[in-house]
């Protein structure tokens, strides 16, 4: 997401100057705005590539677990009648994140000095992303924050869940992928070189799977850096195709339509949608506000301009729902229950039903993913050795034939 340094007037006539993470100049100056401040000037920070990788990919500063204890323990200290500052300041000591521990000192020490603590959270967007500052503002406006920060919460520990969920199901044909990969290449490279000067010493026929073994290892052997050299290619080529907004778009509709995992993929991000909406709608935040976060928070472009589409349809006075049965990838199933919501008033019981059903689905996958892909990796590691392995022994018996 693109940061943005500005300086502003806080409501107290100090001047105040910080960096802020949005979708564009506009959303960051609203958010500002709705922190309380005014601000008299905003640029877009340029980062180079290699920046952003690495901010988006290294930097993870506090853990999803500790961010949660976090929030648990801060609505827990407010319901007992502990003061902002105070409750900040106990948690900036015993927070296990060394990185919160840092940001908690600075935030009590704003919140002393007169700021709400959405507004000193705000200044840290690398912890605190907009979704909890939203969610943070409507409990300080509704006087409800315990009830918010226990919202909060619990729809990072759900949405870390089906994270991980989906992760641990990629890992397994991934790790067995590389594996596989990794034994072909010795076996071509070191074992079966070897076999070449014995064939080649007793002039046998060699059969046709020998000789195309034996080509894949020469090959290997004498233009391994042609090979190196595609597969950095390629790398770049794609990340360079990520980067492009068509690019991205036909990259993630194609992880949709993907056998078996793009069904997964598609609940996933339905469950993170449904999960997010629900938890902004139950805090009282602004739909068009709430649809513009989810649309940030979402996984895939794809459901992101879906969202998007049904935004404008809400700017015209249309239901939410309207917008969604024309998109592929909410389900009857997800949108008669939007529309359910909208008729009853209770949005945010129907999303929240809606992603208690998927994150089940999500698990349910899982399972179901892994028991298909073990057997089937199995196989295929034992296809490719087997036929090294055969095209070794093969002319080895041949040979042992015509000396007898």
């Amino acid at each position: 997401m693109p940061a943005f340094s500005y300086e502003a007037i806080t409501r107290h006539g100090k001047k105040q100057k910080g960096r802020i993470e949005a979708v564009n100049k506009a959303a960051a100056v609203s958010e500002l705005k709705q922190s309380g401040v005014y601000v008299s000037s905003i640029m877009e920070e340029k980062q180079s590539v290699l920046q952003k990788e690495i901010s988006i990919h290294l930097f993870r500063p506090v853990k999803s677990q500790h961010f949660v204890v976090f929030l648990r323990q801060l609505a827990t200290l407010i319901r007992a009648g502990v003061g902002i500052v105070d409750s900040v300041h106990i948690l900036s000591q015993q927070s296990e994140s060394k990185e919160l521990r840092r940001v908690l000192r600075e935030a009590a020490g704003d919140i002393q000095r007169g700021s709400q603590l959405s507004e000193a959270c705000a200044k840290h967007p690398k912890i605190f992303e907009p979704l909890f500052l939203s969610m943070l503002r409507a409990g300080e406006a509704s006087g409800s924050m315990e009830i918010v920060l226990d919202r909060m919460a619990t729809f990072y520990e759900k949405s870390h869940y089906t994270r991980e969920k989906i992760k641990s199901a990629m890992m397994y044909p991934v790790v067995m992928m590389v594996l596989t990969v990794i034994v072909t290449i010795f076996l071509l490279t070191n074992i079966v070189p070897m076999f070449v000067n014995m064939f080649a010493s007793f002039n046998a026929e060699l059969p046709a799977i020998t000789k195309t073994v034996l080509a894949v290892s020469d090959s290997l052997v004498s233009t391994w850096y042609v090979y190196l050299l595609v597969l950095i290619g390629s790398v770049i080529a794609i990340r360079a195709i990520l980067r492009m907004p068509r690019g991205r778009y036909a990259f993630d509709y194609i992880l949709l339509k993907i056998p078996v995992f793009g069904s997964l993929f598609q609940k996933g991000s339905l469950a993170r949608v449904t999960r997010t909406l629900s938890t902004l709608f139950s805090s009282s935040v602004p739909v068009l506000q709430s649809l513009t976060i989810v649309e940030n928070v979402a996984d895939n472009i794809v459901v992101s301009r879906a969202i998007a589409a049904s935004k404008e349809s809400l700017r015209q006075g249309r239901p939410l729902s309207e917008p969604l049965k024309k998109s592929w990838v909410f389900p009857p199933l997800v949108t008669h229950m939007i529309a359910i919501g909208e008729e009853t008033g209770s949005m945010d019981t129907m999303l929240e039903k809606i992603a208690d059903f998927y994150e089940a689905e999500v698990e349910a996958t899982v399972d179901r993913v892994k028991a298909l892909i073990e057997p089937l990796m199995i196989v295929v590691l034992a296809v490719i050795i087997g036929a090294i392995v055969l095209s070794i022994m093969v002319p080895m018996f041949e040979i042992f034939n015509q000396v007898k």
